[in-house]
């Protein structure tokens, strides 16, 4: 904390008399006309990573069983919560993990599901508007060698005290352009959709929606949508705004426009690639609750997980309407003051000085004389000098 430095003592006796003489001539607005701007209704946690403002710059996922920290999100149902997952060769669970100090909380068991080759994790909602967390299974080290890959759906747990077991929903996917490897998976909270980013070596990947409703008894074919030039994708997520899509490689992030449609060919406009710490093998990417950072992850025993704020375009909308609201609240606030401290004239003159003595407020010629009179008495008083 900064203390704001001492005053020496006669210039705060200077002040306090130059206050006299002209503080009842200046008019102050009226609280009515002072600016308000919206605060949240909870403060977030100043200790947390996914916190909006004030929050460490990285965590360490501290947990032994961790050891290749694949996919990230933050939970929609638990503040300060992320949850990840290890890659192939491990047991079907998630981790549960305090984003104040990388701790685990608890795990969920994914019941008679076999972790193939887990790549990444979403939460969104389900058709009944629950919280929803979402498994992809979509790893393809064979490139294209597996014919179909698999979602899993769990609803988020109400309570993280405990370790739990789950049943989840599992969704087929295939892409209408074959069989291909796949890192990153997006739930869209625009249209209620999910996506996936596909990882070509080079940078050919491609963008995938899913249908507008996925089915448990049939295939869900996923529509390439638009081509990710320039990236070997790793990981991907929309803003919770839905209006910017980061998609992460080894090295680099991009952040882009919301996609302009879901059908093929669909505008994919990059807006820039913000500053990103160096991780040995990134791997994971989230958006922050509030939409302002992204924190970017990486695989290995005792991986970080780092912030990285984001400014100008790169900002989601809601971010960056919310800031314009403010500075416009500024603006008006500082005009509001400018106009408040203009003297006023004439008939308003004599009858701000009437108010101010019917207020019990020391008409400002009488201030003057009254220092004027000590002044002189002070002098009057002072001994000679021999």
């Amino acid at each position: 904390m900064t203390f704001p430095a001492r005053v020496p003592a006669g210039l705060a006796g200077t002040a306090v008399a130059l206050l006299l003489v002209t503080g009842p001539s200046v008019a102050t607005a009226p609280a009515a006309a002072a600016a308000t701007v919206p605060v949240a209704a909870t403060a977030p946690s100043a200790e947390s990573i996914t916190a909006t403002q004030d929050g460490p710059d990285r965590i360490t996922l501290t947990d032994e069983r961790i050891t290749e920290s694949s996919g990230l999100a933050v939970s929609a149902s638990h503040p300060d919560v992320l949850w990840t997952h290890n890659d192939s060769d491990d047991g079907a669970q998630v981790f549960a993990v305090d984003g104040r100090d990388g701790d685990v909380l608890a795990t969920v068991t994914l019941e008679g599901v076999q972790a193939r080759d887990w790549e990444a994790i979403t939460v969104g909602e389900d058709v009944q508007g629950r919280p929803t967390v979402f498994v992809a299974d979509i790893g393809d080290n064979f490139g294209g060698g597996w014919s179909e890959v698999w979602l899993y759906s769990f609803t988020e747990p109400s309570d993280l005290g405990e370790d739990v077991t789950v049943e989840p929903v599992r969704y087929t996917v295939q892409y209408e352009d074959g069989p291909r490897d796949a890192e990153a998976a997006m739930f869209d909270p625009v249209t209620g959709r999910l996506w996936i980013a596909s990882k070509e070596n080079g940078g050919a990947g491609g963008l995938y929606v899913a249908p507008p409703d996925l089915v448990t008894g049939a295939t869900n074919t996923f529509t390439r949508v638009a081509d990710i030039p320039g990236l070997t994708v790793t990981d991907g997520a929309f803003s919770p705004d839905g209006s910017r899509l980061a998609l992460r490689g080894y090295f680099e992030v991009a952040v882009y426009q919301r996609p302009g449609g879901t059908e093929p060919g669909a505008e994919l406009e990059r807006l820039g690639r913000p500053q990103m710490p160096f991780q040995r093998q990134g791997e994971s990417l989230a958006f922050t609750p509030d939409g302002r950072a992204l924190l970017l992850g990486s695989e290995g025993e005792r991986s970080p997980v780092q912030r990285v704020d984001l400014d100008g375009e790169l900002l989601p909308d809601s971010a960056r309407a919310e800031d314009a609201a403010e500075e416009e609240a500024a603006d008006a606030g500082g005009a509001a003051g400018d106009g408040g401290a203009a003297a006023p004239s004439g008939a308003a003159a004599e009858d701000g000085a009437a108010a101010g003595d019917a207020s019990g407020t020391i008409p400002t010629g009488l201030v003057v004389v009254a220092i004027v009179a000590v002044l002189l008495l002070t002098r009057r008083r002072r001994p000679r000098q021999e």
